[in-house]
């Protein structure tokens, strides 16, 4: 047990303040997401870091890979909340008359559409995209979905964001599990600059790590002034001073949460100082972009962004609030790439359209559209090496048994193509990421003018935490050859707890308990498997027995 000394103090940015009914309040309400909004560090600013690890790893895969990919290379993802028409954003002119049949007062008319080439048109309100399409700076995918897809905003928008099967449940985020391995010490020793943003809509599993943590390898704000607040009035706070117990242990997590926070409201801040706008963005999403765009200019540094555009489930009067939202979309993207271009910033961003579902063919009775299935994705940027459409369209007179399109495009085939191709990882790597393999769609982006990042240092060892309904967790790894082989626990302050093994081993499949034996608090601890000294390590959650 701690011992309560209601007379000592506790240090933040140098002043002092007694520590006794804190102290006491801190313990018992010890879950860290309720001490971020003891602080007002939760909620509705959405002002949230999170991760868990442990110090002193070396370099894992993921991060060799990244380190030697691109390096100025962003990837923004505009996510259009609620589900997106598809039919009526980019129009199925290669079938108008069974799309003009299910639509009689919502269809696009066919010489109103702008026309991409001869199969597909795009909405007249998304005309400040075609200076984009003329460049060759923007792709159409079609027909991108999944199996069996789920019509629920909620359970479909974590299957985009999960990358999982329909029928698996899984609280982690494919970008989550991509940051999660490659900042394996990202508490106790995070990177000097964020590794992702998140801007307007928060709350998403997209950044979860695999660990099924409720907090994000993200850094979120729904408002920039909120943000600037707290990087000119945030405190530090003490992680010396810390009672040597788990009570300690999980009090020094939730600090150095907080101060993380503080720290990147800082950096961030600076980079948008560092910066400006040479263009004047109009829309709501361009506010967005604009953020975005001056963090870029900044050198922030951050790869990942993502903003987001709401209104898309228009189940009534659908027209000219679709209209509305399309031509608020374009704009913003217009003025965005427009405003990177001054310093030619727009050569290392790549932007990603994406929405849990489309539409229902047929229109309802109140002048919309109720949820439906496939729908197309946009990218847009230089990157992409030239305009065009990717994939196969879907058959307007060939529905499932709802009525609604049959997907042609999974959508992990992009996400493929975007890690591969874009962020220039490893094939092996890739598959660790999204849990299966997948065939990338030919989006025209290329790793060819850097020779990085083409093969892993060593060999890629198989490894994961494996959980029993009982409460028990087990450290598994495939050995592909014999090694020597060390595999040790870490708390959430980076200090040792257990080692499971030290040894040679020989090929094969190996499994160790973690803790056995030992009446554990339930907590985040990591595990680190070092192979003749190459490190392999993930974040691993202790659950009750």
């Amino acid at each position: 047990m701690c011992e309560h000394n209601h007379h000592n103090k506790d240090k933040r940015h140098g002043s002092a303040i007694e520590d006794g009914h804190a102290h006491e309040k801190d313990h018992n309400n010890w879950n860290r997401r309720t001490f971020l909004k003891g602080l007002g560090m939760a909620g509705g600013a959405g002002m949230l870091l999170g991760s868990n690890a442990v110090s002193a790893m070396t370099a894992s895969p993921f991060s060799f890979m990244l380190n030697n990919s691109p390096s100025d290379r962003v990837l923004v993802m505009i996510r259009l909340k609620g589900g997106n028409d598809g039919l009526n954003t980019i129009i199925p002119l290669y079938d108008y008359d069974a799309y003009q049949a299910n639509r009689q007062t919502i269809a696009i008319p066919q010489n109103n559409a702008l026309n991409l080439n001869d199969e597909l048109g795009m909405n007249p309100s998304m005309q400040n995209l075609m200076p984009l399409w003329q460049a060759d700076k923007m792709k159409v995918v079609s027909g991108v979905g999944y199996p069996n897809h789920n019509l629920s905003h909620f359970r479909s928008s974590d299957i985009l964001h999960s990358a999982s099967d329909s029928e698996v449940i899984d609280n982690s985020g494919w970008l989550g599990r991509f940051l999660e391995n490659e900042f394996p010490d990202y508490l106790t020793d995070p990177p000097a600059k964020p590794p992702a943003v998140q801007i307007g809509s928060v709350g998403s599993i997209l950044f979860n790590g695999a660990a099924g943590d409720t907090d994000s390898y993200a850094f979120s704000v729904t408002d920039p002034e909120e943000l600037f607040e707290i990087a000119q009035n945030g405190t530090l706070y003490d992680l010396e001073n810390l009672p040597d117990c788990y009570y300690g242990e999980q009090l020094g997590y939730m600090r150095t949460v907080v101060n993380n926070t503080y720290r990147y409201a800082e950096v961030i801040k600076e980079a948008y100082d560092n910066s400006s706008t040479d263009v004047n963005y109009s829309t709501s999403l361009g506010a967005q972009l604009s953020l975005v765009a001056r963090l870029i200019k900044g050198g922030l540094g951050s790869k990942f962004y993502v903003v987001s555009l709401d209104g898309f489930d228009t189940h009534a009067g659908q027209l000219n609030n679709h209209n509305n939202l399309l031509n608020n979309l374009s704009t913003a993207v217009k003025d965005f790439y427009e405003d990177l271009s001054f310093g030619e910033w727009d050569r290392d961003v790549l932007s990603m359209t994406y929405s849990e579902f489309g539409r229902r063919v047929q229109q309802n009775a109140s002048q919309g559209t109720d949820h439906g299935t496939a729908a197309p994705m946009m990218l847009f940027g230089p990157g992409l090496n030239g305009s065009g459409i990717v994939g196969t369209n879907p058959d307007l007179n060939d529905l499932d048994t709802t009525g609604n399109l049959k997907h042609t495009t999974d959508f992990r085939e992009v996400y493929t193509s975007v890690l591969e191709k874009w962020l220039c990882i490893d094939p092996l790597l890739v598959e660790n990421i999204l849990g299966q393999s997948f065939d990338g769609t030919e989006l025209g982006l290329s790793c060819e003018e850097t020779t990085k990042a083409t093969s892993l240092p060593g060999f890629n060892l198989n490894h994961e935490a494996r959980y029993t309904p009982d409460g028990r967790t087990f450290v598994y790894y495939n050995l592909p050859n014999t090694k020597f082989v060390k595999v040790e626990i870490f708390n959430i302050l980076g200090q040792p707890v257990q080692i499971l093994h030290k040894g040679r081993q020989q090929a094969g499949e190996y499994q160790f308990e973690v803790m056995q034996g030992s009446k554990f608090a339930p907590s985040q601890y990591v595990y680190r498997i070092e192979v003749n000294g190459q490190a392999y390590s993930k974040v691993i959650a202790m659950k009750m027995k």
